[in-house]
């Protein structure tokens, strides 16, 4: 079993998609820090790009037991996060601020019931260097922690943050912005 959290509007075929959104491809509409739904050691591998850095840094310690609960032994955690050295770099070439505001602060407006045209605005709430994340993802039971390739991975063709580049879209001269992680369950 895949879990794809925090989808938004993207589906990749053979996950398990589940957002707060009002999608059609949403499998289950709920909060990813709540998998009460799945099983202990039952879910292979855990897909999440850009949403860890929703919770504070308390409540990421919470998500990520849970996270880790239903992994299998040995199971994959592959998450990606505005990655904040990158965009230290960013801020350093350009001068500009406007240049990292929407990864560093993220605010985004989801659409959580469609019928009634119900909206809720989310906005980031911690920011990661590789180094602290691997620390928080160390502490919270996950091993053997190393950034990936998005181009290396089975979700490569399905255009997600863990593909952020500056400048926007520029995959082959920009600075990649998105701290891609991949961790394994003690």
């Amino acid at each position: 079993m895949k879990l794809h959290l925090g989808c938004w509007n993207r589906f990749i075929p053979g996950f398990i998609h589940i957002d707060l959104c009002d999608y059609g491809h949403i499998d289950y509409k709920r909060n990813i820090g709540d998998l009460s739904i799945f099983k202990n050691d039952s879910v292979s591998l855990i897909y999440s790009s850009h949403n860890l850095e929703y919770f504070d840094s308390e409540k990421a310690n919470i998500v990520l037991k849970e996270w880790n609960r239903v992994l299998k032994q040995n199971g994959i955690l592959r998450i990606a996060v505005p990655d904040f050295d990158s965009l230290i770099k960013v801020y350093n070439q350009t001068k500009n601020i406007k240049d990292i505001l929407g990864p560093l602060y993220g605010k985004m407006e989801i659409l959580t019931n469609a019928e009634k045209k119900i909206k809720k605005t989310l906005y980031h709430k911690t920011a990661y260097t590789f180094q602290s994340l691997k620390e928080i993802l160390e502490k919270n039971g996950f091993k053997n922690i190393t950034k990936y390739k998005w181009q290396e991975t089975i979700h490569k063709d399905y255009d997600d943050h863990s593909q952020a580049y500056f400048p926007h879209m520029d995959k082959k001269n920009g600075t990649l912005v998105s701290l891609n992680v991949e961790a394994e369950k003690i």
